[in-house]
């Protein structure tokens, strides 16, 4: 068996995404506290973060649909301080959630703060499936998901 050399390196990488008219308008409503999804006119689903299309149906969503800045987490993790990497927008440790907000249908990935990440269990607890989270708005929003700093849990 031959030997296995690693060779270790880093990349560093711009990115620029084209916004489609219905990415823009999500994003634009942030700016305003705004969180807004599609409707799917066959399924009646609400999808957050807004789409031009249904994707289970298949056809073009053009009713929009304000939705809560509150809701559900439906699954959850904990990203420790030694999976830091360039570019992140906070440093770890922090949660992350997928979050069912009320009015959608469909989960949210966003980060959740307010709470204490110095005992991971402690930590995992307060970020269960089925706890109540609210956004936490950025003072200067721009138009990017990050508009919302993290959801905190609701006690």
């Amino acid at each position: 068996m031959e030997d296995v050399r690693v060779l270790t390196g880093m990349i560093s990488l711009t990115y620029q995404w084209v916004l489609s008219s219905t990415d823009a308008r999500f994003f634009d409503e942030l700016k305003n506290k705004k969180i807004m999804g599609t409707k799917c006119p066959e399924c009646g689903r609400v999808l957050v973060p807004a789409r031009k299309f249904c994707p289970r149906c298949f056809v073009d969503t053009t009713e929009w649909v304000e939705v809560s800045d509150e809701g559900i987490i439906e699954t959850s993790t904990l990203v420790g301080e030694k999976l830091q990497f360039e570019g992140q927008p906070i440093k770890p440790p922090y949660g992350l959630a997928i979050i069912k907000l009320d009015g959608a249908d469909v989960g949210l990935s966003h980060f959740i703060g307010g709470i204490d990440f110095s005992d991971p269990e402690k930590a995992m607890e307060k970020m269960k499936p089925g706890m109540r989270v609210k956004a936490v708005w950025s003072e200067e929003r721009r138009g990017k998901i990050t508009d919302i700093q993290y959801f905190k849990p609701l006690e």
